[in-house]
């Protein structure tokens, strides 16, 4: 059974209440439990921080056991170098998610220091990239 991580930063645990029109209604334990069910071959865990340094202590705890992580670093994707390099001196793969088209955002939001030691990039599907992100490591 793959074990995969889901690891959300800053303000991502206002899913739900935070700009329903970009982010939707749905809170992200609502969509984790989802996820669950609709994979059952995988060891799904959630973790979310909205403090720099916890999000790159999970990576540096789960980056080396897990055989995938999911991340949306959230807007430390566009500042934080220390996430960016975290991503970069683990094992597992990364995948970067966003939920909303970052291309569409504000232009300091078209930077990101996690994408060059990412195995790939979702961004524009709402919830639904953390699916396609799972699906990822299945293939």
């Amino acid at each position: 059974m793959k074990k995969i991580v889901i690891i959300n930063g800053p303000n991502l645990n206002l899913l739900g209440k935070r700009e329903p029109e970009i982010y939707g209604s749905q809170t992200f334990e609502q969509y984790f439990e989802e996820l669950q069910q609709k994979y059952p071959e995988v060891e799904l865990s959630y973790f979310q921080s909205n403090i720099e340094g916890e999000l790159i202590d999970k990576l540096q705890e789960v980056g080396f056991s897990y055989d995938g992580v999911i991340l949306n670093a959230a807007s430390y994707t566009h500042t934080s170098v220390g996430i960016g390099d975290a991503v970069k001196a683990i094992d597992a793969p990364v995948v970067e998610v966003h939920i909303s088209n970052i291309a569409q955002r504000e232009d300091f939001r078209h930077i990101s220091y996690i994408s060059p030691g990412a195995k790939g990039v979702v961004f524009g599907f709402g919830l639904k990239g953390y699916a396609l992100a799972i699906q990822s490591f299945l293939k």
